[in-house]
């Protein structure tokens, strides 16, 4: 969710961001720009104020005359030329020069420079240039009238270069562009420590879902940071879970306690139907049929009672070999195999485990015990064991029957047997009691197709203590 969330906010944050700089960026390119405009203004101004006293005009007839405030128009141009490297001068409407700087620099008959020189004619300053970017190459072009008696005898025009302006525009563009960078930077860790704080509680509440769905019912979520409506939904939670908890409670209470009440009549009726076969022939076939069903009920409340206990015990989780675990289980039923004609095999390497060695054991019995039970004489039954990454495998194959994909997502509901073994003995208890075993630890039971054919049946554990 957060790979889905984080991209989301920064994308709305990169916009947010650019909608705010790319203004501010031409505002500072207008800005600067306009600094220059009217610094030219001011100059143009000032030179048109000493050209409106140059009196005498060139004509045909009679040649331009040199006087000194022509002179000190000259010298004033020359040396704004030399400082600042902008051209300017001073053009009769004719577009003789009355001075300028520099001294070649003549009038053009089209462009720039001419449009705004015949704006400045028409007694007005000229429009403000166009906006220069650091991409492009231009000059800007300020022209301002001289006016003598109320008449426009002249203009003075600077046409200056834009390299200078432009690296100003640039560097407060880099300047921007680092303070948004900045600004991204600072936004992306507030998005990501705003995204942890949205949805650390979701993740607990994930985790506490999955322990609960493992068996470890008395999961529940700490109820701490986080926006107030998760932390309703993790007291909601933890509320929901403590009333299953009651019902789960009540419900092994009422197994357990219903087995134990019906173990002591039952031995009782047992032990009368014992005193009356005593009085009857023997080898009466009811006695026998009703002695087997009395013993096989015994046996489903016995088993009833080990699965309420299974799953309201708390595993004894401890570092383990397994591989030494399982070789003694292996050789515990070799003689139970043995007597039915069935090759028990192992391959049990050390490999340690994360688990409670009692609870395995007995989780070890009712699998291999089940792989013994179905597998034919001459049959093989093996025990394998493994390490794959967090885990530790315990795999029991054998060369039974096996069952078909229906029946596989049958195994482990209780009382449930394949129709095709209800001769064999058995409550239909047993993988129940296993997988509740496991899951409090941590640990599954999963089966399948074992090929060519039978069935194989793998317990896995953890390597490692899950954290707390």
């Amino acid at each position: 969710m957060r790979t889905r969330l984080l991209p989301l906010l920064i994308v709305l944050m990169a916009a947010v961001l650019l909608a705010l700089g790319v203004p501010l960026a031409v505002s500072l390119a207008a800005a600067e720009q306009q600094k220059v405009v009217v610094d030219r203004i001011d100059d143009t101004a000032r030179f048109a104020a000493l050209a409106q006293f140059v009196t005498d005009a060139p004509t045909a007839s009679r040649p331009s005359t040199t006087d000194e405030r022509r002179q000190t128009l000259r010298r004033e141009l020359d040396s704004y030329y030399g400082v600042y490297g902008i051209r300017a001068g001073v053009f009769y409407s004719n577009d003789a020069a009355m001075a300028n700087a520099p001294g070649d620099w003549l009038l053009p008959r089209t462009g720039e420079v001419r449009g705004a020189f015949d704006e400045a004619l028409l007694s007005r300053r000229s429009h403000d240039p166009r906006q220069v970017w650091p991409w492009q190459r231009g000059r800007l072009v300020v022209a301002s009238p001289v006016i003598r008696d109320g008449d426009v005898v002249a203009a003075v025009v600077t046409d200056s270069p834009t390299g200078q302006l432009r690296s100003r525009i640039l560097r407060g563009w880099l300047v921007i562009g680092a303070g948004e960078v900045a600004a991204m930077l600072l936004a992306v860790g507030a998005a990501l420590r705003l995204t942890g704080w949205v949805l650390r509680p979701v993740r607990i509440l994930d985790a506490t879902t999955h322990d609960i769905a493992t068996g470890r019912l008395k999961s529940r979520v700490a109820v701490g940071g986080g926006p107030p409506e998760l932390r309703r939904l993790a007291r909601s939670f933890n509320e929901m879970a403590d009333n299953v908890q009651d019902v789960l409670e009540q419900q092994r209470a009422f197994v357990a306690d219903a087995s134990h009440q019906l173990r002591n009549p039952l031995s009782a009726l047992l032990l009368r139907i014992e005193l009356l076969a005593l009085e009857l022939p023997e080898g009466n076939a009811e006695i026998a049929s009703v002695r087997t069903e009395g013993k096989r009920l015994a046996q489903v409340l016995d088993d009833l009672l080990d699965l309420a206990l299974a799953e309201h015990a708390e595993a004894d989780l401890r570092l383990t070999d397994i591989g030494a675990l399982a070789e003694e289980r292996v050789a515990a039923w070799a003689p139970a195999a043995d007597a039915q004609g069935v090759r028990l095999v192992g391959d049990c390497p050390p490999t340690t485990g994360w688990a409670d060695p009692i609870t395995l054991s007995s989780a070890l019995d009712a699998v291999i015990d089940n792989a013994v039970k179905f597998t034919p004489e001459d049959g093989t039954v093996e025990v394998s064991v493994a390490s794959n990454g967090d885990s530790t495998t315990v795999r029991v194959s054998d060369t039974g029957p096996g069952l078909t994909d229906e029946e596989l997502t049958r195994v482990g509901d209780r009382f449930w047997r394949s129709g095709r073994h209800q001769n064999v003995k058995g409550s239909g208890l047993g993988l129940s009691i296993t997988r509740a075993l496991l899951a409090a630890g941590g640990g599954s039971l999963v089966c399948t197709h074992h090929e060519p054919r039978g069935l194989t049946v793998t317990v896995r554990v953890p390597r490692h203590a899950e954290p707390r």
